[in-house]
């Protein structure tokens, strides 16, 4: 017994374990999207060492080296622009200025709408409200009586058009006014709720929440407990909600413990989940087949001016078939994440529209008819919360607001809508329309020669820059100038209504041409000799390295020039 146990063999053991454990960690790595969004862990740690410096009233317009004429012009422009905001929405920009002061999202959304550099002289001299008192059709009105046209779609909540939610929400007052908002029992309206989704989304059960962050916590929550597994593995880039388990790197005080963020549509990744033991779940959020591993495109992050973005359905689909046939093979339960695009491609959402079957989908925003809501809907086997043969094992999940009689009213018109020939027909040739739409801008663009693009899935758009830049964030307040409503991230992204008729479209193409036309014509898209994205990185990098050295930020001196103290 002694010469086997201290057997040369014996000594292999070990030395196979590590093997295998160094095998396993380079295939993750492997699996890892090589920028800074695919390795969380870095990401905060270099975050945490950018200093903040601003630049003042020179170096604000000639960041790029611009020459003194160039300079002046979008001096010029600029202020004239501010100027415009400042005399057409006086109400608007007052309320919105006295309510920053109380309202963290209003100081949150106002630091991070432009590059870090570019902030705080923007905030101090260029001001936008935030504050509306009317909607209609495609279009919303400020507390100044001004129209825009709205392409924020409330953050994806607005799929068919203003007037459509705010008949749902009459029609749900009207219905659950004799219950009221008794939250110990349920309204009829849920049980109706919970067959239709079962028959649009193929699943068994269904779970009521209070917003899509909820939903996918709590379908992340039943896939550990079914599978007894406890790691998780989303995509780099995406975004499902700001809970602590995937919103990895800045932003997330606490780094996730259970978290793979892996390369999506990438072999390696399949490898991955192909042969470890640990997965409970992954997580799809189908909007990042317009952008693969980039996270949800915003104008802060216009540092250098590229975007990059393009939807190919094609691949895509082949990607998520190649997804669900291993997960099924290692009984990996497959999520997709649909709070945000939920029934926006299709009336059966992204599993129709892509022709793949989820285990469990999450659903929120337009659903609710108008108002916050969040769903899961999923197989028998994987809804159920508690063991009969074993009672003190459950997997708890409540919420005092879950299935809210007026939400749940409102739900129900929704869904009963959502199979009106009316609503029918806008999704047909909902893909090839919106694609006509963009590619027809495109084509009005290229020929005016101004150096901007977009790219859509469907009703969501972004904006993408054909030349080098550090001022493409600017594009955005042109757009507000001439009447287009976006959201805080800027030309990031636009969310377009079902409800645009060509009419519709055709105003907001003309807008957008003639604010790309004023902002070449401001200069902020001028061609400077020597400066690409390579360049324009390097004198970054060498502003902050800079700053390291001296071992301190700068403080902000707004009479100063150049790059002042934050």
């Amino acid at each position: 017994m002694t010469e086997i146990l201290f057997s040369p063999w014996a000594a292999l053991i070990p030395a196979a374990g590590a093997l295998a454990w160094g095998r396993r960690r380079l295939q993750l790595s492997l699996a890892k999207h090589p920028s800074l969004a695919g390795h969380s862990r870095w990401a905060r740690r270099v975050s945490r060492l950018i200093p903040g410096y601003a630049y003042g009233d020179d170096e604000f317009f000639r960041s790029d080296g611009a020459p003194p004429e160039v300079e002046a012009r979008r001096r010029e422009g600029f202020f004239r622009l501010a100027g415009r905001f400042i005399g057409h929405h006086p109400r608007s920009l007052l309320q919105t200025t006295e309510a920053a002061g109380r309202l963290s999202d209003l100081q949150f959304t106002g630091a991070y709408r432009v590059p870090f550099q570019f902030s705080p002289y923007l905030r101090r001299h260029l001001r936008i409200g935030a504050f509306y008192e009317s909607s209609a059709g495609v279009g919303i009105t400020d507390l100044d009586g001004c129209r825009h046209v709205d392409l924020t779609g409330s953050f994806g909540v607005n799929l068919m058009g203003h007037d459509f939610y705010k008949t749902c929400i009459e029609e749900a007052v009207h219905r659950a006014r004799d219950l009221g908002p008794l939250l110990g029992g349920l309204h009829p309206s849920t049980a109706w709720n919970a067959e239709r989704l079962c028959r649009i989304s193929g699943k068994d059960e269904v779970s009521f929440h209070m917003s899509g962050t909820e939903a996918v916590m709590q379908a992340v929550r039943l896939a550990r407990y079914h599978t007894g597994r406890r790691q998780l593995v989303r995509f780099c880039g995406s975004y499902h909600g700001w809970w602590d388990d995937v919103q990895p790197g800045p932003g997330n005080p606490v780094p996730p413990a259970f978290t793979y963020t892996l390369k999506e549509m990438d072999a390696a990744t399949l490898r991955v989940l192909a042969t470890r033991r640990d997965i409970a779940c992954v997580l799809v959020n189908p909007l990042q087949a317009l952008h693969p591993n980039r996270p949800a495109p915003g104008d802060s992050t216009l540092v250098d001016g590229s975007r990059v973005a393009g939807f190919d359905r094609a691949r895509y689909t082949a990607w998520l078939r190649e997804l669900r046939e291993v997960c099924t093979r290692r009984g990996i339960v497959l999520i997709f994440d649909e709070v945000f695009l939920g029934f926006r491609l299709a009336p059966g959402g992204a599993q129709e529209y892509f022709g793949i079957d989820a285990d469990l989908v999450t659903y929120g925003k337009t659903l609710g008819g108008g108002l916050p809501v969040g769903v899961v809907c999923g197989r028998r086997h994987l809804m159920r919360r508690f063991r009969e043969d074993r009672p003190a094992d459950l997997c708890f999940a409540r919420g005092t607001f879950n299935s809210h009689p007026y939400v749940m009213a409102a739900m129900q018109v929704f869904l009963e809508r959502l199979q009106t020939p009316a609503i029918r027909a806008l999704y047909e040739g909902l893909t090839e329309r919106w694609d006509r739409r963009a590619a027809g801008l495109n084509r009005r663009l290229e020929a005016a020669g101004l150096p901007v693009r977009v790219a859509n899935l469907s009703t969501v758009w972004t904006i993408l820059y054909e030349v080098p830049g550090r001022y493409h964030w600017m594009f955005q307040f042109y757009l507000r100038a001439e009447g287009l409503a976006l959201s805080w991230v800027g030309s990031g992204r636009m969310i377009f209504s079902l409800d645009f008729s060509e009419s519709d479209f055709e105003g907001v193409a003309d807008r957008f041409v003639r604010a790309a036309e004023a902002m070449q014509a401001d200069g902020w898209w001028a061609v400077i000799p020597g400066l690409d994205r390579r360049s324009i990185r390097r004198r970054i990098l060498g502003e902050v390295v800079g700053l390291l050295g001296r071992g301190r930020a700068l403080r902000r001196d707004p009479a100063a020039g150049g790059v002042e103290p934050a």
